[in-house]
């Protein structure tokens, strides 16, 4: 799958403070864990991934990568690591599937990313609380709807959201994606507005907050 803004957003935001052992559910090409192995000096980076091609190709990255000393990927579901592991993660990220409804496309691979069928959003927040250190926090990106639905579904698993971010396209264009952070604890909610387009009709017209945001990974 080709690298998208949704996984760079999600790499650039995440909170990486003080965060020594991360997880990154999904990880697909490994682009948002090898964007947290850039923020961070020696966090320990461990990725899954359920696609086998997916995990050999992120696996490949990471190695090929000048961060390789502090990256893995592990080719499981989300549901059997958290079954076999005993880690516990500061910082866990997700760019996940989001549809749960509605037909399938054509494309398999499409399917795979897009779909809930193979994580259902009741098991990621399953294995996030299970995996989750005491003072930990989970981040993820979804659209605008169906982020709203997440936040109340972790509330009742017992993870609060405590900073939220309402990405735009463009000014005054309606939000379209939330980034959203969790943690064990109620804590007082972090709003924030990001664009990415300024107005007009070119393409690459990014925005001073997206670039302050991004900036360090494009070339």
């Amino acid at each position: 799958m080709k690298v998208g803004t949704d996984g760079v957003l999600l790499g650039a935001w995440a909170d990486v403070a003080a965060a020594s052992s991360i997880l990154d559910i999904g990880t697909g090409t490994g682009v948002i864990a090898i964007m947290l192995a850039q923020r961070t000096d020696a966090a320990t980076i461990h990725a899954v991934e359920i696609d086998g091609d997916s995990s050999s190709q992120a696996l490949e990255n990471m190695q090929r990568s000048p961060w390789a000393g502090q990256l893995d990927c592990f080719h499981t579901s989300i549901q059997d690591f958290a079954k076999q592991t005993t880690h516990r993660y500061d910082l866990i990220v997700s760019n996940p599937p989001f549809f749960s409804g509605g037909t399938f496309s054509n494309s398999q691979d499409k399917n795979s990313v897009r779909h809930t069928v193979k994580l259902p959003h009741g098991d990621l927040i399953s294995a996030v609380r299970t995996l989750l250190a005491p003072e930990g926090r989970f981040c993820l990106i979804l659209p605008h709807i169906e982020g709203l639905r997440f936040k109340e579904m972790a509330g009742n698993y017992g993870l609060h959201c405590s900073k939220i971010t309402e990405v735009l396209p463009k000014p005054y264009k309606p939000v379209e994606r939330l980034l959203l952070q969790f943690e064990r604890k109620v804590k007082p909610l972090v709003k924030g507005t990001l664009v990415i387009l300024e107005n007009g009709d070119d393409a690459n017209n990014y925005s001073e907050g997206y670039l302050a945001l991004t900036g360090a990974f494009y070339l």
